[in-house]
């Protein structure tokens, strides 16, 4: 297969990263080739090797992404306020935030295994980094008595495998808005911490 006319790094680099996600969200680490993805772009499967080494290297890089993505956009969401209200706060970021990203969402829980021991102990680390920002919201409200929970850090992850769930589900065509979502979540969260 010839070069596709307008191949260029800028473009195409982007391009691999976007064909590599919906592949990969769809089939699997292991079920997708190199081959398939160069198909998707449209450029040969060695030219591949022109933006990304291996693989391997290509499911970092789409983890680490996403991980990064997280952590600066949790950054700039400067919540505030009390325990509950900053609770309220992560609960409705989460949601708006992982929401439109599902197959980043998928990979980042499903294909983590797949990682190279060295890569999957540096996600784990940026995973970590970004719960321990709803951790320490609920150690302030047990701090301050606004919440009853009997292991901060075990409430934290389910809190956010809840909130992350959304994504298996959710249809803007459905019977409630995001908005009306988010305030029984913002609910469903609250009777979690006994608030």
């Amino acid at each position: 297969m010839a070069r596709k006319q307008g191949s260029y790094a800028d473009t195409t680099g982007p391009r691999v990263r976007d064909a590599a996600l919906r592949l990969i969200a769809q089939h699997g680490f292991a079920a997708v080739s190199m081959r398939q993805i160069a198909g998707e772009v449209g450029v040969q499967a060695g030219a591949l090797y022109n933006y990304i080494p291996d693989k391997q290297s290509l499911l970092f890089e789409l983890l680490d992404s996403h991980m990064s993505e997280v952590m600066e956009a949790a950054a700039q969401a400067r919540l505030s306020g009390t325990p509950l209200q900053r609770l309220e706060g992560f609960t409705r970021f989460h949601i708006r935030f992982h929401l439109p990203r599902r197959d980043a969402v998928f990979l980042s829980y499903m294909e983590l295994r797949n990682l190279a021991p060295e890569n999957f102990g540096r996600i784990a680390a940026k995973r970590r980094a970004y719960e321990d920002r709803l951790e320490m919201i609920l150690r302030d409200g047990v701090a301050d008595g606004s919440f009853v929970v009997d292991d901060t850090r075990i409430t934290t992850l389910a809190l956010i495998a809840q909130l992350t769930g959304i994504t298996n589900w959710y249809d803007p065509a459905g019977r409630l808005t995001l908005r009306e979502i988010e305030t029984i979540y913002c609910a469903l969260v609250r009777k979690s911490v006994a608030a």
